[in-house]
């Protein structure tokens, strides 16, 4: 296994190919091909570094951090997350406990489930709101 494939693996881990391949957006085909050794292009790489949260210069060299640093923060997928968060709660001005609690879980699934074309799915992450309430 070459090392692009073998730093592919390891972002699956004991995981499904299948799920690996829909939490970064590609056709499970494809996901199988580059761990057979096909090297992806700067794109698909970047769209698979995007969905498993991880550097694109580790997944293409093996070189720098595994994992996206921390301190970075998408800003695009942040203000997305406060928008809902104000959708939802229009009558207070400044979060609660509660609130930032939800503002966190939509930022967080915001920023897991963005597409490789930067896309947010704002719809996708309202329905998935409509499950916190339940919760």
């Amino acid at each position: 296994m070459n090392g692009f494939a073998s730093r592919l693996q390891s972002l699956i881990g004991e995981g499904s190919v299948s799920a690996f391949a829909r939490k970064v957006g590609l056709s499970e085909a494809l996901i199988r091909k580059y761990l057979k050794g096909a090297e992806p292009g700067l794109g698909k790489a970047n769209q698979i570094a995007m969905g498993a949260n991880c550097s694109l210069e580790w997944l293409a060299t093996g070189c720098g951090y595994l994992y996206r640093q921390a301190e970075v923060v998408d800003r695009e997928a942040l203000a997305a997350a406060g928008t809902l968060l104000q959708e939802r709660h229009p009558e207070q001005a400044l979060p609660g406990e509660e609130q930032l609690v939800t503002l966190l879980a939509y930022y967080q699934f915001l920023r897991s489930h963005k597409q490789g074309d930067g896309f947010l799915d704002l719809a996708r992450a309202r329905e998935f709101g409509r499950h916190l309430s339940e919760a």
